[in-house]
C-alpha cells in the first residue's frame, strides 16, 4: 500500500524556539540549555536553538545570546537560529551562530500582521540577510508560513507559494520549510502543494512544518512521505503556536512523529524515549498537567 517511501526521515526539532516563543510561563536560560542538550543527546541532527528577535515582541527568547553561548554543541548537530533582519543576524553571528533561518509568508495579510511588511519587502530584506550570512559561512533555512491555509485569507493556492520558493532558492537558501501555521491543512492540499513544488524544490531541500490544531498533522506527513518528502519539523511535547496566528495550536509532537515513523520501519536516528524524556522535562517546567503529545498521554495511562 505504501510504496517508494524513504527509508530515512530527517526530523528537525523546533521546540526550543517555536515551541517556547508563545509560552506564558518564563523558562530560565539553564532550563532551555538543558532541553536543547537533551534533544541533541536523543539523536536529533537539527535542533532550532533560539531566535534573535526583539525582546519587546518575543520576551520569551530575550536570552538568545546566553542560550547559544551555554549549549554544548555536538559536531554532528545543526543549531539554526531565527534571524528576521540584519540586526538579528549581526547578534547571531556575534554569538557564534553557524546556521540561520529567515521567515516570510504566502499570505499578504499574515505577512503584514506578523512582519509589518509585504511579502515583497520581506524577501528584499532576506536577500540581504542571507547574502551576509553566506559571506560568513552560514547554512541558511527559509520558512514560508501559511503555505497552505491562512487565518485571514483562507486556503492558499500552490501557485502563490511557488514564486516565493523560487525567490528563496535564488537568494541562496539551502532548505525551505513550508508551514501549515494554523494546523488546518488536509492531505489533499498537501499533495497539491507538494506536486507543484517538487519540480523546483528537490526533496533534499524540501521540508514541511505541520501544526496539529485539527489532528491532521500525521496524515499530512504520510501524504508528503508518499510523494517523496523526507524532512519534517516537529516540537518535543507538541509545544508551540504562533503569537500572530490566533487559530494556531501546538506543533506536531516529535515523539508522535517518531513513533509513527519507527512503527512504519522508517529510520530517523532519534531515540524515542530520549525525546519523550526531554519533552517531560520541559513540560514540567511549564507546569503542563496534560501534555499536548498523544504519545506522552498514552504512556501516562
Amino acid at each position: 500500500m505504501f510504496q517508494n517511501l524513504s527509508a530515512y526521515v530527517r526530523v528537525v526539532e523546533v521546540g526550543p524556539r517555536d515551541g517556547l516563543q508563545n509560552e506564558p510561563t518564563p523558562v530560565p536560560t539553564e532550563v532551555k540549555v538543558r532541553f536543547i542538550e537533551m534533544l541533541a543527546d536523543a539523536g536529533l541532527s537539527v535542533v532550532e536553538a533560539t531566535a534573535f528577535v526583539s525582546p519587546k515582541w518575543v520576551p520569551q527568547l530575550a536570552d538568545a545570546e546566553q542560550v547559544l553561548a551555554q549549549i554544548t554543541r555536538r559536531p554532528s548537530v545543526r543549531y539554526p537560529v531565527l534571524t528576521p533582519n540584519s540586526k538579528g543576524l549581526e547578534r547571531a553571528l556575534s554569538a557564534g551562530a553557524t546556521e540561520i533561518a529567515v521567515f516570510t509568508a504566502a499570505s499578504e495579510t499574515f505577512c503584514q500582521r506578523n512582519l509589518n511588511r509585504s511579502i515583497e519587502q520581506s524577501l528584499q530584506e532576506y536577500a540581504l540577510v542571507v547574502r551576509e550570512a553566506k559571506a560568513a559561512g552560514c547554512w541558511a533555512r527559509g520558512y514560508i508560513s501559511t503555505a497552505l491555509v491562512c487565518p485571514y485569507e483562507g486556503a492558499i493556492s500552490p501557485d502563490a507559494v511557488k514564486p516565493i520558493v523560487e525567490r528563496l532558492l535564488a537568494m541562496g537558501i539551502d532548505e525551505v520549510s513550508l508551514g501549515d501555521t494554523i494546523g488546518a491543512a488536509v492531505p489533499t492540499q498537501v499533495a497539491r502543494l507538494t506536486e507543484t513544488l517538487l519540480p523546483i524544490l528537490p526533496p533534499e531541500r524540501f521540508a514541511y512544518h505541520f501544526h496539529n490544531t485539527y489532528g491532521t498533522a500525521l496524515a499530512n506527513v504520510l501524504t508528503a512521505l508518499q510523494l517523496g518528502v523526507f524532512i519534517f519539523d516537529s516540537s518535543a511535547g507538541g509545544l508551540g503556536g504562533c503569537p500572530f496566528a490566533p487559530s494556531a495550536s501546538g506543533n506536531l509532537a516529535t515523539e508522535d512523529l517518531v513513533y509513527m515513523l519507527h512503527g512504519m520501519g522508517i529510520q530517523t536516528g532519534v531515540d524515542l524515549e530520549g525525546v519523550a524524556a526531554a519533552a517531560r522535562y520541559i513540560l514540567s517546567h511549564l507546569q503542563r498537567a496534560t501534555p499536548p503529545s498523544s504519545y506522552l498521554r498514552a504512556c501516562a495511562r
